[in-house]
């Protein structure tokens, strides 16, 4: 059985499941669900997405859903069918889940209890019929009523598919497609294939000594895709996923006590707050083996903070986009030269994971000279498929630099090697993307999201305040002599999650401009500067 799967994201859970049946997979909700269990409910899944016949079909099942047994089974039986999971989030706007659902194509998409109140905000205005599995209603004949367009199966209608096997998938087949912020006001899927996955796989588990007596955290939600190491990470070696809810994790240390973690991953921001609770006083964490920081700039300040809290334990700063697939350089905190080799404050981003291969380009994409800043290219295994749907895009962002025989993505990130030997250091952004709580951010979006509710063409939004890891929030300034839209913020919330939603709007006559006749950002950040 598995050895027809060895080339798939799922492979090492279903060997897992195999070998550790009765051992714990996750631990969600109060809830403990061993290998076979979550096996079993994947699977039930995945015989009722065989049951589901659409003509040109893309492969792949939307799963919204979130911190639930529900999400990871979701997860599990699109990958037991042979299609890569879509993760959907509720805390996001309706409107820009309906987007994605859409742009993806899918025809079945999997629904927790919760994510189910937002149904009929989600289908409201979909062109398609979907496929609705909502393991956690055994009835769905209201919804089935109240929206006969769509067919609905519930906990009832499915089948226990104990014999189940999952279904052999090309090493160059999807895996996951992830929407990120996309500078055209419409998030952009990023196709992240099997292939993919497993070298990412394959590397780590091996670097870090996984076993099944480890015990990871899952602070990650599923739209973000550091969520897919820590699932798959622990499952190909049969150790236990610990999900805690939201409210748990306003206390991370509690968590990491109370759950008895292992293998600690997170964005460095979490760490930050935990500093400033006062959670990360020396030794708090000696059950801690392995800590892993992504997503952001880690500061020297925290890594040396967390590795006095958690003196067991390696800290180290791992870097990568999506389209590298979840990390692609990884660098160990060591307490005697690490502060050394840091620049501006923060950790190094250290060196490339084997088979991948780095060029540090200038602006005509090629090579700098030893010790010269420049943009990031990377090429290799992790190489991700591009874009769905979207070639030009894809074509301007995976590159074939001149004298290279190569395939490279522009990461658009800033790094410097100051010798050889030498770690790269992150430097920061080229462009107007921006990190805010680990999440990639297009200004662009969120501009374009502005003016198409205040019908106001002078639209800048900016990071702000700006911090080593990217910007506590956004800021906007519009080209208006007075406010035109006093509901502003309440219509953009309606259509950007959270941590886009601007935290206030500047309404200037005429914006500063550049040399080159465009506005000047700097200039704007100069007046935000001026008016803390």
């Amino acid at each position: 059985m598995v050895s027809n799967t060895l080339n798939s994201l799922g492979s090492g859970f279903w060997k897992s499941a195999d070998d550790f049946g009765d051992r714990p997979a996750l631990e969600v909700a109060g809830e403990v669900v061993t290998y076979a269990g979550l096996r079993q409910k994947a699977a039930a899944i995945a015989s009722a997405l065989d049951r589901i016949r659409c003509e040109a079909e893309p492969p792949l099942t939307g799963v919204f859903a979130s911190r639930s047994v529900t999400a990871f089974a979701g997860v599990l039986g699109a990958l037991f069918h042979g299609h890569g999971y879509v993760p959907l989030n509720r805390s996001f706007p309706p409107e820009r889940t309906r987007i994605m659902l859409q742009r993806s194509g899918c025809h079945a998409l999997v629904v927790d209890a919760e994510s189910a109140k937002q149904l009929d905000q989600v289908l409201q205005g979909l062109d398609r019929q979907l496929h609705l599995i909502i393991p956690d209603r055994l009835d769905v004949r209201e919804l089935a009523e109240r929206w006969p367009a769509h067919r609905f199966i519930g906990g009832a209608d499915l089948d226990p598919a104990e014999q189940r096997e999952p279904r052999e998938v090309a090493a160059d087949s999807i895996a996951y497609l992830l929407f990120t912020s996309g500078s055209t006001g419409t998030p952009k899927g990023v196709m992240v294939s099997n292939r993919n996955a497993r070298h990412y796989l394959d590397f780590v588990t091996k670097r870090f000594e996984i076993s099944r007596n480890d015990r990871f955290s899952q602070t990650f939600d599923l739209t973000f895709d550091l969520s897919v190491a820590d699932m798959f990470v622990a499952w190909e070696r049969g150790a236990c996923v610990c999900c805690p809810s939201e409210k748990t994790l306003i206390n991370p240390g509690q968590f990491i006590r109370d759950s008895g973690i292992t293998v600690w991953f997170s964005v460095p921001s979490i760490a930050v707050f935990m500093k400033r609770l006062g959670s990360l006083r020396p030794s708090s964490y000696p059950g801690l083996r392995v800590s892993l920081f992504c997503g952001e700039a880690l500061t020297v300040e925290i890594a040396r903070a967390w590795e006095e809290a958690a003196p067991n334990s390696i800290v180290e700063n791992i870097y990568g986009p999506t389209e590298l697939t979840i990390a692609c350089t990884y660098y160990r905190w060591d307490r005697s030269k690490s502060p050394s080799e840091a620049e501006f404050g923060v950790v190094p981003i250290g060196e490339p994971f084997p088979g991948m291969e780095v060029l540090i380009a200038d602006e005509s994409l090629a090579e700098t000279k030893p010790g010269e800043p420049g943009e990031l290219l990377m090429a290799g295994p992790q190489l991700s498929l591009g874009y769905w749907g979207d070639p030009a895009r894809t074509a301007a962002s995976f590159v074939r630099p001149p004298g290279r025989s190569g395939v490279y993505y522009r990461t658009g990130d800033r790094v410097r090697r100051s010798s050889a030997g030498a770690p790269l250091v992150y430097l920061g952004r080229l462009d107007n993307q921006i990190k805010i709580l680990g999440h990639r951010v297009e200004l662009g979006e969120v501009e374009a999201v502005v003016r198409e509710e205040s019908g106001i063409d002078g639209v800048v939004a900016l990071g702000w305040p700006l911090n080593p890891g990217g910007a506590g929030g956004i800021e906007v300034f519009l080209q208006s002599p007075e406010s035109a839209c006093p509901d502003l913020k309440e219509r953009t919330a309606k259509r950007l999650p959270a941590y886009m939603v601007p935290r206030r709007y500047r309404y200037l006559s005429r914006f500063p401009l550049n040399a080159n006749g465009k506005f000047d950002r700097r200039a704007l950040l100069d007046i935000l500067g001026a008016s803390q």
